[in-house]
């Protein structure tokens, strides 16, 4: 499972990535050109994503991936407009808000950030209170 949170100023995500019960360490959230980008989901469709975002988001190079291998993407765009993709596709969905999160333990993460934390006291508090994300957290700030 993952947890990602956007403050509006810094990228947080957990470390813990899992297949078939052992639980690793991973990194989910990078720099690329234009922002930041984060990943839940597949962790190999991951990867061609974080290339796709790397090459500058050709719309015809999408890497589909499918809805049970497929991973989505937040990605916070250097004037930190938040962005979300699917799986399957190249057109994001703008999220006007603030601060957003995403992952399966989201709602600790909203709830931490609605209440003044930082978006990596928010992913600490979705860490505690859900045992399938941790291993650690990475932050990147917008530049």
């Amino acid at each position: 499972m993952t947890i990602i949170a956007w403050d509006g100023q810094t990228l947080a995500a957990d470390k813990q990535g899992t297949n078939y019960g052992c639980a690793y360490a991973v990194t989910k959230i990078h720099r690329v050109p234009g922002g930041l980008v984060a990943f839940s989901g597949s962790g190999s469709h991951a990867a061609e994503l974080l290339k796709w975002f790397e090459a500058g988001r050709p719309a015809d190079a999408y890497p589909v991936g499918t809805e049970e291998n497929g991973a989505g993407s937040m990605f916070i765009a250097s004037d930190r407009k938040i962005f979300i993709f699917a799986h399957n596709g190249p057109h994001p969905e703008l999220i006007e808000e603030r601060f957003f999160a995403r992952g399966a333990v989201r709602d600790y993460a909203l709830a931490a950030m609605h209440l003044g934390k930082s978006a990596r006291e928010a992913v600490e508090v979705a860490c505690f209170f859900d045992t399938s994300c941790g291993k650690g957290i990475d932050v990147l700030e917008i530049e």
